[in-house]
């Protein structure tokens, strides 16, 4: 099978290409450093020729509001070179809960992406992950300084990079879902719990503090980053993750 995969040189797509082509398959990896940009379309219809399967898992590199342009933008200029190219299915990575989440502006630009992949022209699978284990140093920084670590109580159901790339590429290679499908860790932890973790884990003096409005996962009420019924829970634990990456 011919793949193109759109991002295919970050966390995700990088694995991403590597597995497919362990695979057997044809693939082609484009992002703006191979001269392929999704808000001008410069690029696509070269990095698209021939693919049965397009693979977007490009990122906004905003955040903001801004980001609700971003996929706007890009979104419609794939799905025509899409259709150009002939292509038979398209495939997106997505959030558990993105459509629950309206208060932060890159939850509703994802959940944008959706609807307009869903009202496209060709046969699409949106894969829904939960937040991935690598993020976390990240979420910790948002509001640490040298002695805490704010963090919310969030309940959140985290999974490895590898496991989402396997679930992206079980989807990519098969017939199109024409729908969504949900993939999750296979534990719930509170945010501040898993901050309190993996300080632990690496002799981290800092203390978690728990507050309930500090950074973005603040604005997520209730239970909505874990995912539901039907979804495929992966089978690797954050502390068997953790210590054999550490």
């Amino acid at each position: 099978m011919n793949i193109t995969v759109i991002g295919g040189t970050g966390l995700i797509g990088s694995q991403l290409v590597s597995r497919l082509r362990e695979a057997g398959h044809e693939v082609v990896a484009s992002s703006l450093s191979t001269g392929v940009d999704l808000l001008t379309g410069a690029g696509l219809d070269e990095a698209l020729k021939g693919a049965d399967t397009v693979v977007n898992v490009t990122n906004s590199p905003t955040f903001d509001e801004a980001s609700l342009d971003f996929f706007r933008t890009s979104v419609g200029h794939l799905l025509a070179a899409g259709e150009r190219a002939g292509a038979r299915h398209q495939v997106i990575l997505s959030i558990v809960g993105v459509d629950q989440v309206p208060q932060l502006d890159y939850y509703r630009a994802k959940a944008l992406q959706e609807d307009l992949l869903r009202q496209g022209p060709t046969p699409y699978s949106i894969v829904r992950a939960t937040q991935f284990f690598e993020f976390m140093d990240a979420v910790m920084t948002w509001t640490a300084d040298d002695r805490t670590v704010r963090l919310p109580a969030t309940p959140i159901q985290p999974i490895a990079s590898a496991e989402v790339v396997q679930a992206l590429a079980d989807v990519a290679t098969a017939e199109p879902l024409n729908g969504t499908l949900d993939v999750a860790g296979p534990d719930v932890f509170p945010l501040d719990e898993l901050g309190r973790l993996t300080l632990s884990a690496r002799k981290d003096p800092r203390t978690v503090v728990t507050d309930d409005t500090a950074g973005m996962f603040a604005a997520v009420e209730g239970d909505v980053l874990i995912a539901g019924p039907g979804a495929r829970v992966a089978p690797t634990h954050y502390e068997d993750w953790f210590a054999a990456n550490r």
